[in-house]
């Protein structure tokens, strides 16, 4: 399988022992020929964008976003602000690019950015889309984004359940993209990064393939990043491969402190 998976990394911060060590890979999938995917792997931010399939050069609008968030590389004080900066210059940047094509291109985004708050790291998350976070940490996997899409409105409306979203000829259909549609508000969270957590970041083409029960087992079987990412992929290729999918895996090392739950970091993150 022709999976294009970069080798694990490393990346520490100074000012918390934190050590990440982080892999990203992506795959066209068995139907699509161009890959409109992008990643970006840039500590302390990471990235997955999707471009929007339905749409002229999608592969262009999620490049641009991943431009976008660029600068906030080898950044040591990153504030919920710069992330919002990033995400205002996708928009425009990807909204730009109606006047190029005869539709307008779009984008997903899910971005984590590691930051720091008395001395105890986070994962600072923006998701636009369908494409997913999830926490994996002492046995337990949490998906820490809410999909936009149609899917997730029939899920949430008890009209499907989680098993029948797999297959299901909605299932690539957004509420809400960069781009595509410029009102498109981004959701924030933010969520303790213990050492021992391990974060995914993934385009649908693995969530539409693979339910969190496969996702789960996988994780659990504690390869490197490296080979998480490369077995994910494969097993959503297997699954089907009916669209583009992108996998990016962090662990997170060396940073003792857990946040007590009563902790309310100070940061201020977007509404």
């Amino acid at each position: 399988m022709r999976v294009n998976a970069t080798g694990a990394d490393t990346w520490s911060s100074p000012d918390s022992g934190t050590r990440l060590v982080y892999a990203a890979g992506s795959h066209p999938g068995r139907v699509r020929t161009v890959n409109e995917d992008s990643s970006l792997v840039a500590p302390p931010v990471f990235l997955v964008a999707d471009g929007m399939g339905g749409y002229e050069r999608g592969d262009v609008a999620s490049r641009l976003v991943v431009e976008s968030f660029e600068p906030l590389a080898a950044r040591h004080d990153l504030q919920p602000g710069d992330v919002e900066a990033a995400i205002a210059v996708a928009q425009r940047n990807v909204a730009s690019l109606a006047a190029e094509f005869s539709s307008a291109p779009g984008s997903t985004l899910v971005a984590a950015a590691h930051v720091l708050e008395d001395g105890r790291g986070y994962w600072l998350l923006a998701n636009i889309g369908d494409s997913r976070a999830y926490a994996f940490s002492d046995g337990v996997l949490d998906q820490l984004s809410k999909d936009h899409s149609v899917i997730q409105e029939l899920i949430d409306a008890g009209e499907i359940t989680q098993e029948q979203a797999l297959g299901h000829p909605e299932r690539h259909v957004v509420t809400r993209a960069i781009g595509a549609q410029t009102d498109s508000e981004a959701d924030f969270a933010l969520v303790p990064a213990p050492a021992g957590s391990r974060l995914l970041l993934c385009s649908d083409g693995l969530t539409s393939e693979i339910s969190d029960t496969a996702i789960f087992h996988i994780l659990s079987e504690g390869m490197s990043p490296h080979n998480t990412v490369k077995t994910l992929i494969d097993a959503s290729v297997a699954a089907g491969g009916n669209d583009n999918v992108t996998v990016v895996v962090v662990d997170v090392h060396g940073q003792a402190v857990v946040p007590d739950e009563d902790t309310r970091p100070s940061l201020e993150v977007p509404a």
